[in-house]
């Protein structure tokens, strides 16, 4: 599979898990461009004729690639082509969910902290483990062992892990707190102006 191909395959999936399933009329002439906006709302086409073409043309390869891997269903009701994740798929586009989550960094800060507290039983080891793991990626401060702080909006990635790893609220709570306990420690490690 090409580099081309691949990434747009992660974009298929991942607009399909977060869109879910979709229809479109099979019959319509403009199908391909149907489809595209329905999959990815960011999916860039450049206006120039040829361009666009060649990208739609890796948007199908990479489509009927997945299709081909048992990764979409895909089913004809009268007129209308359903297209959703198999469970195959839907364990993929989470992973490359999970693989390219990122935490915006806003141009200013906004002198908040979000605190990330986790209580994960030990039967679930291997999974708290790897959240620690991704935490760090995301370039979070470990407090204590199960205590994260980052100054930066992360709700919307904390659903994302906690949906992942199959967590509930119970075992994984945010905190926005005004002060904090080694802030100066904290506004050195986020390169952060400080608030004073």
């Amino acid at each position: 599979m090409s580099v081309d191909t691949k990434n747009i395959s992660k974009k298929i999936l991942k607009g399909i898990l977060i869109g879910g399933a979709f229809a479109v009329a099979s019959t319509s002439p403009i199908f391909a461009r149907k489809l595209i906006p329905a999959l990815i709302k960011d999916f860039e086409f450049e206006q120039k004729r040829k361009r666009r073409q060649e990208e739609l043309d890796k948007f199908y390869n990479s489509f009927y690639y997945l299709r081909r891997k048992g990764l979409l269903r895909m089913e004809y009701r009268g007129k209308q082509l359903h297209v959703s994740l198999s469970a195959e798929g839907k364990v993929l586009a989470k992973r490359y969910s999970i693989d390219d989550l990122k935490i915006k960094k806003p141009k200013h800060w906004d002198k908040k902290w979000r605190i990330l507290i986790f209580d994960i039983e030990e039967r679930y080891r291997s999974k708290r483990e790897m959240l620690r793991g991704k935490l760090k990626d995301l370039g979070l401060y470990q407090l204590q062992k199960s205590v994260w702080v980052c100054p930066y909006h992360f709700q919307e990635e904390v659903e994302i892990l906690k949906n992942f790893f199959g967590f509930s609220k119970e075992e994984m709570t945010v905190i926005i707190a005004s002060e904090i306990e080694k802030e100066k420690e904290l506004i050195t490690f986020f390169n952060l102006k400080s608030k004073n």
